[in-house]
């Protein structure tokens, strides 16, 4: 009986979206999210017109794209589940979704766009537009009772994705989240907020593998790619960020059973104007974490504040600070070919646990420099070397 249900839905679904295909085959079915109700004036609630293409596409047999012509598609918080019988499935984005202009509509979701537990998805070009100015303004504002807000794009428990060419405007909160996923390449993202808007990082990371980023450019009031806790296995190549609080591993020790970060590969990048370059930062706190194995190769830093940092007392604002000792343990750092401008005298620093002093850490062909002076490094509770040519002079 379920079984019966469930192919009368697929037929329902499959007459009201596919009418009017760009092109359809044995093994392929484009599904257009006009034909299931979309209206693309950027005023009609379009969220269950896309629910319904994703319904479809997803209990198809065969690949499946859903297509979305230009226009603006008002869109609510929605979630595109698995497992889904369709081998994969093509989100191909030539519009605009645009979020609520009132920012409680989606600020007490925890997500705007959300994948859940799917396999193969592409999500190409297109524009995700979420609005949140108004909501960045409550926080600002002194006394506010304001919404956390939503991630814009949350990948969650999924394998094999693929985001390529896509923008993300004025997120809430998260502009990407990619969490308990593996084998995920995102390529030619533009990500764009202001540069003191809060809490909206570029792309964030956590308990995933083999996860590949390149050709992005990132401008946020946060970090551009924040790195959390079991991470494993991950490149960065080509990606530009500034403004913003630059490429972060953290911040670790919110709790002290943490998975570690490992095998982290930050290559050809730029910053400019940020307030971090390269930075790791944990809490002083008790942590099983660690952090091992990572490659910063090939930056170059332009008024960067903290071009390259280790940071175990992390603690923003310096507002209820745990004061304790950081338990982090952070191991094999290479710091190689780094290069540009300092926006303060101390270009590098490294303040690591007393109790867990870093090891392994190298500074190899490393030239900063602090408005046409020499710059500064400090270091406290570090071992490491540095090798070939390091400017300021080395603290290790």
């Amino acid at each position: 009986m379920d079984k019966f249900f469930s192919t009368l839905l697929y037929a329902f679904l499959l007459v009201l979206c596919t009418n009017n295909l760009l092109h359809s085959s044995a093994t392929s079915t484009i599904y257009n999210v006009l034909r299931c109700g979309a209206k693309g004036n950027g005023i009609t609630d379009s969220t269950q017109a896309f629910a319904k293409a994703w319904a479809a596409a997803c209990a198809s047999n065969e690949s499946a794209t859903i297509y979305v012509p230009k226009g603006r598609y008002l869109l609510g918080s929605v979630a595109f589940r698995g497992e889904c019988k369709s081998p994969s499935i093509t989100f191909l984005i030539n519009g605009t979704l645009v979020a609520p202009t009132d920012y409680r509509e989606l600020g007490q979701a925890n997500n705007w766009l959300s994948f859940e537990g799917v396999s193969h998805v592409s999500i190409i070009g297109g524009a995700l537009d979420a609005k949140g100015t108004s909501l960045w303004a409550c926080k600002t504002a002194a006394g506010s009772n304001c919404p956390n807000g939503a991630t814009t794009l949350s990948i969650t428990k999924s394998n094999n994705i693929r985001i390529n060419g896509l923008l993300s405007l004025n997120s809430q909160m998260y502009h990407i989240v990619i969490n308990r996923c593996q084998d995920v390449l995102v390529e030619g993202a533009k990500i764009i907020a202001a540069g003191d808007s809060p809490n909206t990082d570029g792309i964030h990371v956590q308990q995933s593998r083999n996860v590949i980023i390149k050709s992005s450019s990132i401008k946020t009031g946060d970090d551009c790619i924040s790195i959390g806790p079991g991470t494993n296995n991950l490149w960065i190549e080509r990606v530009t960020c500034g403004p913003g609080h630059g490429i972060s591993i953290g911040s670790l020790a919110k709790d002290l059973d943490e998975e570690g970060v490992q095998n982290v590969t930050v290559f050809k990048t730029v910053f400019t104007g940020t307030t971090n370059g390269l930075r790791i930062k944990s809490w002083a706190r008790p942590s099983n974490g660690f952090v091992q194995g990572i490659r910063f190769i090939d930056a170059q830093m332009q008024n960067v504040q903290h071009p390259i940092i280790i940071d175990q007392n992390y603690c923003p604002h310096n507002l209820n600070c745990p004061g304790q000792i950081s338990g982090v343990k952070i191991s094999d750092v290479i710091y190689q070919n780094i290069r540009g401008t300092s926006a303060t005298p101390i270009a590098i620093k490294f303040d690591c646990s007393t109790k867990y002093p870093c090891k392994g850490i190298r500074l190899h062909n490393v030239h900063l420099r602090y408005l046409e002076q020499e710059a500064k490094s400090s270091c406290n509770n570090v071992i490491g070397e540095a090798i070939g040519l390091v400017q300021p002079n080395s603290c290790l």
